[in-house]
């Protein structure tokens, strides 16, 4: 009885018998961010909650439309979101960096990158429109944030087949690669500490941009970096750790596994979104 009293108290925040128990408030996209009082987190924006809730996976299927589309032939995604345990659609959505769904996709040979933010139907499914230049497998990675859930980065296949005479894809190979790389209007240099990342452990990741003039937030962070290693096992979509607006953008990532990884970082200048292109080699502890 004494411990369920205790856990009453450090809920509703009232005066225990034993004394003020002080509360965690955690930002449930990134929950390195926490602080005692209720608020919004400083990197993403969103409400603070009591406590770090356990992530519960909800059901995304996918389809297509046509259900076997051809190269380079109009297709519709579509993206149903059910709950884990009802199997009912979700229908409330949290807004996170200004779009309820953010969808990435990358092909198998890692050389394809898109951005795009499906619409919300009233069918409570979102849906986009794209094409696939060439044939293989793309990733679909889908980041949402349902209504009283936890915040859900799942990824999906899509397989394109190869018409008549095309060649076949090529398995993906990557060789680091952290030179300068230049976009629409800025060039971006990436520094690492430590300079070899290590699987499993923190690494600092420093864009350095420039120029720095005119540099603007882009759906609300100053930057998105997308990370998927070569074998298309693991993917994260991460935003800065460090940004005002200058000319560095610092980034703090854990990268789980001993592979080269391709990391898309975008930035947005004066209107125009920036996109630059890293390969990041990552070690095994010694």
């Amino acid at each position: 009885m004494l411990s369920l009293m205790v856990l009453s108290v450090l809920l509703s925040g009232a005066q225990s018998p034993i004394g003020t128990a002080p509360l965690d408030y955690v930002c449930p996209m990134d929950p390195d961010v926490r602080a005692a009082l209720p608020g919004s987190c400083a990197r993403c924006g969103m409400k603070l909650v009591v406590g770090i809730v356990d992530p519960i996976e909800y059901a995304l299927d996918v389809k297509l439309q046509p259900p076997v589309p051809r190269v380079d032939q109009s297709v519709e995604l579509i993206f149903a979101i059910n709950k884990p345990n009802t199997r009912k659609p979700v229908q409330d959505f949290e807004i996170v960096h200004e779009r309820p769904f953010h969808l990435f996709v990358v092909s198998e040979g890692l050389d394809f990158f898109l951005h795009e933010h499906p619409q919300l139907g009233p069918d409570h499914r979102f849906r986009f429109r794209t094409r696939f230049a060439k044939p293989g497998m793309y990733r679909l990675l889908c980041d949402f944030y349902p209504t009283g859930g936890t915040p859900q980065f799942l990824a999906r296949t899509v397989l394109i087949p190869a018409t008549k005479g095309m060649p076949s894809v090529a398995a993906c190979t990557l060789s680091p690669d952290l030179s300068e790389k230049k976009s629409v209007n800025i060039a971006v240099e990436l520094a690492l500490r430590p300079s070899v990342p290590i699987a499993g452990m923190k690494t600092l990741m420093f864009f350095r941009i420039k120029p720095a003039d005119g540099l603007e937030k882009y759906l609300g962070s100053w930057s998105h970096l997308l990370a998927v290693s070569d074998d298309l096992v693991d993917a994260m979509h991460a935003h800065p750790f460090l940004a005002d607006g200058g000319p560095q953008v610092q980034f703090n990532m854990i990268f789980p596994r001993a592979h080269t990884y391709r990391v898309w970082a975008q930035f947005q200048r004066k209107g125009t979104v920036n996109t630059v292109v890293f390969d990041v080699p990552v070690s095994e502890l010694k």
